[in-house]
């Protein structure tokens, strides 16, 4: 069993990508994630924003190097291909506009430096909604789109050391034109699904051989039959690879011929790669909207989607699909969003993580300044405010488990929990890794919940404060180490429940008024 989650603001740190479709977001190796480029509101875009994966969070780099126009960086664009190899990205093609297009770029993720390679002899015909998946280390296989006029059907090798792509030349039947499909690598063939061509949107599995150059095959195509749940036909679709299963979500269809209007899915159906069938993955929890032209990729056991586009709406939120032993699969399911209407873009601030609250409570109030600042969505703290017990931490047992390497072993997650806090206490606030901020919050939220949620100074203390909007003061870091406890002119720290987003609130009563101090760290 799998469980949807709609992720919380708790769960990133920095700034969140704008809502988006047809955008590319790829994994490089297994610590971050790259979204490039896509579509908002009739607006191309040609943003970088990357997801360090290790640290949860969410970041901008500043990108250098030009191309042929002298702009840094591709022009905005949606549909086009994107592939990561060791710390390159590769860029071809997509559309801006009405144009489509046929410039190749590729991007060091390790200096975050653009180059356009264009010039590098023979190219592809400019196209978008194509597909392409890397081959090993060096090279890239793409298939198919649309180039404007028609469905293409062509297949093209690409050399990541050469730079030279090459036109495969292959006998036999070949898969109808299509655009709009996926193409994944299994094992030694490439395997594309679904698309559009001809009028018509196609549910068939097609595979390529000989692409593998040690194997010495000819290229050829076979149309697979597999048995077992079939997904329907679709296009705009993503099929992530994790494990022996290729995750298939979402895309849309058609709602026959009597129908002026595509369906998109919300479903999930995986190709089990050791029983080489077809099967429905269980999943638990209300899933997110239907969309197409989103992204789904792999972090660990979990899978993350990010944007798409319903055929009104644009979104901008994030989803976990986690498994069962996940510690988050535990989550108390927030009520659903409030439905994003045609005007709405769903725009991925982190409103979207939140949980729709009632304007009307909290407008006039202190919090009300601070939801504008943080552009968060803030509500008070309630009795199903959700706090992780201990044992299903993982994080904080895993931070046990490596302190107990140079300490006395860990038999429980209570002794756990000393070990971990001992550790706090004992370490100069320098010397805490970023990476154990989410846990550091999550064990302050643990304790006060259990010692201070129902007592009568706490709810004065957040009552006094939410009545004096002139006492709160700011401070925005961009590094957890500029967090000086001691350079705040105040008189006690007070750790705050209300606000995942705040490292740490120092309060004191100074000429007779309560003064809190927001400390917000969002690490570049």
């Amino acid at each position: 069993m799998h469980y949807w989650v709609r992720a919380s603001s708790y769960d990133f740190a920095g700034p969140l990508p704008q809502s988006r479709s047809g955008h590319s977001a790829v994994n490089v190796g297994k610590s971050k994630i790259v979204v490039f480029g896509g579509l908002r509101d009739k607006q191309f875009l040609n943003d970088v924003t990357v997801y360090d994966v290790e640290n949860k969070l969410w970041f901008q780099p500043e990108c250098t190097g030009s191309g042929s126009d002298g702009q840094v960086g591709p022009c905005p664009r949606a549909f086009h291909v994107a592939v990561a190899i060791d710390c390159h990205i590769f860029i071809f093609g997509g559309r801006s506009g009405g144009k489509r297009l046929g410039d190749f770029w590729v991007l060091d993720t390790d200096i975050w430096q653009w180059s356009e390679l264009t010039s590098f002899g023979y190219l592809p015909s400019p196209r978008d909604f194509a597909a392409a998946a890397p081959i090993g280390n060096q090279k890239i296989v793409m298939y198919g789109g649309w180039d404007g006029k028609k469905w293409l059907s062509d297949a093209y090798m690409l050399d990541t050391i050469s730079l030279e792509w090459t036109e495969l030349s292959i006998s036999g039947s070949i898969p109808p034109p299509r655009c709009g499909h996926t193409a994944t690598m299994v094992e030694k063939r490439l395997l594309v699904y679904g698309g559009r061509g001809g009028g018509s949107i196609m549910g068939e599995l097609w595979a390529l051989k000989g692409i593998i150059e040690e194997e010495n095959e000819t290229a050829g195509w076979t149309q697979l039959k597999l048995p077992g749940q079939a997904p329907s036909a679709r296009c705009g679709h993503s099929v992530t690879s994790a494990g022996h299963y290729l995750l298939l979500f979402g895309g849309h269809g058609t709602g026959g011929w009597l129908s002026r209007y595509d369906i998109y899915y919300n479903d999930c159906v995986v190709l089990d790669r050791v029983s080489v069938q077809w099967k429905r993955l269980p999943t638990s929890n209300e899933p997110p909207r239907a969309r197409a032209y989103h992204t789904m990729t792999s972090v660990g056991s979990r899978y993350l989607l990010f944007g798409g586009f319903d055929g009104k709406s644009t979104f901008g939120d994030f989803w976990w699909l986690v498994p069962e032993e996940d510690p988050i699969s535990k989550r108390i399911v927030a009520p659903s969003p409030r439905k994003v209407s045609e005007k709405n873009d769903g725009s991925g601030t982190a409103d979207t993580l939140l949980p729709a609250r009632k304007d009307n409570e909290t407008e006039e109030s202190a919090f009300s300044e601070l939801r504008k600042r943080l552009e968060v969505s803030i509500a008070l703290p309630t009795k199903e405010f959700h706090i992780i017990d201990e044992k299903d931490d993982k994080e904080l047992l895993e931070l046990a488990s490596k302190l107990s390497e140079y300490n006395n072993e860990v038999s429980s997650a209570d002794q756990a929990a000393v070990t971990v806090r001992n550790h706090w206490r004992e370490s100069p606030p320098g010397a805490i890794q970023l990476k154990e901020l989410g846990t550091l919050l999550r064990d302050y939220k643990r304790l006060i919940n259990l010692h201070y949620f129902n007592n009568e100074f706490t709810s004065k203390l957040l009552e006094n404060a939410a009545s004096h909007k002139e006492v709160h003061r700011f401070y925005h870091v961009k590094n957890a180490a500029q967090v000086k406890r001691d350079s705040l002119p105040l008189q006690h720290i007070c750790i705050n429940i209300v606000f995942p987003e705040i490292v740490c609130a120092r309060s004191g009563f100074i000429n007779g008024r309560l003064v809190v101090a927001y400390i917000v760290c969002s690490v570049m």
